[in-house]
């Protein structure tokens, strides 16, 4: 583990949490991610499923969390299984948990080896009446790899015909959209760390670097703070390969005159930080850069002053339309004439605009959240306006992550540098 451990509070407040949105005589079951084969006998860095992670804070593969309030035994209430260290796996791939480990890390105090659940299980089974499992409904899921999850879903079915069985992804949805304060406390050092690490990149910034090095200077500051390294692929693009929006090649040269856009964000305690600039090459804004980068700006703004709670995530992104259309018009991206006789399902200012402004952030960086109902306080939301100019091969992107509270939003990101003037100052030195 290359973070300080995380309190098991956040853990337990979040177990019980789920367990006051479940039917009564129900039991949960969560599984771990599959490890996934790379080439011949390599894998894949394991990456823990994060409804599991998120009840119990642990990230070793091949582990259970078992959810069972009205088990007549209490003991059982509560169960984590996990895979009995082995010495020779151990003397390949690393120790393994302990049960005082994994307790002192969930909270939870039953711990069940997996070589010994099944019996177990079958029992507690026969006494509920639903059984509650997860699977990825995450809106943004494209994957067509039937993962363990969903076959773990097969299994139960196939084995329990007769008992309801209940969506956890549901409930996970709702609890997870909405961030406790040690969440946010995580995602705060997260966002710190991504600070330190942006501010290091304008020191090395020149015409002449590669993007892949500056990826490599993100890898280095992230680890050398703590991070567990990036929460997703960092993009490092230059010039016009800022208008690709998950360019992750990262392997041109950045060239005098360029803007360089970097969308990056550290991975701390689980959680993501989820950062976008976008930077002169040669530490200089051209009058066109700058004033393409203000509208950016302007939007960005005018984004952060209108989420807030009770505002629907489409209504906010009509508004924000609107005024996207207004800078556009003003910066001569398009016409008034464009305007009037633009085609409601794809309006003139998405030519330069091509992607939502923002999206829940937290264990994941595209985290569960509600789209269809209002903005809660509590949820964790990015604001990331950006223009896309194909004549000009240009991309512009700007990014801060926002909590949201009962009056407003508060800008988790504040601290780091956005205007063209702190940018440069900054990149000077």
């Amino acid at each position: 583990m290359k973070f300080q451990p995380v309190k098991p509070e956040l853990f337990t407040k979040n177990r019980q949490r789920f367990i006051k949105a479940m039917l009564p005589g129900s039991i949960a079951i969560f599984v771990s991610n599959d490890e996934w084969p790379m080439n011949g006998d390599a894998l894949h860095p394991y990456k823990q499923n994060s409804d599991l992670y998120w009840l119990s804070g642990i990230m070793q593969e091949d582990s259970m969390v078992i959810l069972f309030p009205d088990n007549p035994d209490p003991k059982y209430r509560e169960v984590l299984v996990l895979v009995r260290p082995n010495e020779l796996k151990e003397k390949w791939d690393g120790k393994r948990l302990r049960a005082n480990e994994a307790t002192a890390i969930s909270g939870i105090k039953t711990i069940v080896w997996l070589d010994s659940i099944e019996g177990l299980l079958q029992g507690w089974v026969h006494l509920a009446d639903n059984i509650y499992l997860s699977s990825n409904e995450n809106d943004r899921k494209s994957s067509p790899i039937r993962s363990r999850d969903y076959r773990f879903i097969d299994e139960m079915k196939s084995k329990y015909p007769l008992h309801s069985f209940q969506r956890s992804a549901k409930i996970m949805k709702e609890l997870r959209g909405i961030k406790t304060a040690e969440e946010v406390e995580l995602m705060q050092k997260a966002m710190d760390i991504t600070d330190v690490t942006f501010r290091r990149l304008l020191k090395v910034i020149k015409p002449g670097i590669l993007e892949n090095e500056i990826e490599a200077e993100i890898f280095h500051s992230f680890l050398s703070q703590g991070s567990t390294g990036p929460a997703y692929g960092s993009i490092i693009a230059s010039g016009d390969r800022a208008r690709t929006l998950h360019y992750v090649s990262n392997n041109d040269i950045c060239k005098d005159g360029e803007l360089v856009l970097m969308d990056f964000g550290a991975e701390y305690g689980g959680y993501c930080a989820d950062l976008t600039r976008t930077v002169p090459v040669n530490g200089k804004f051209t009058k066109r850069q700058k004033e393409v980068y203000n509208s950016c700006l302007h939007l960005h703004n005018y984004s952060k002053s209108i989420l807030k709670p009770g505002i629907s995530i489409i209504d906010y992104t009509d508004k924000v339309g609107e005024e996207a259309t207004k800078q556009f018009v003003k910066i001569g991206l398009i016409t008034k004439a464009d305007v009037k006789n633009e085609d409601p399902e794809n309006r003139a200012y998405r030519k330069y605009l091509y992607h939502g402004i923002s999206h829940h952030l937290g264990i994941d960086v595209h985290d569960l959240g509600t789209k269809t109902e209002p903005v809660k306080a509590g949820m964790v939301f990015t604001i990331e306006p950006g223009i896309y100019i194909e004549e000009e091969q240009m991309g512009v992107r700007i990014e801060n992550n926002y909590w949201i509270t009962k009056t407003g939003n508060k800008d988790l990101m504040k601290n780091i540098p956005i205007t063209v003037e702190e940018i440069e100052a900054l990149m000077k030195k």
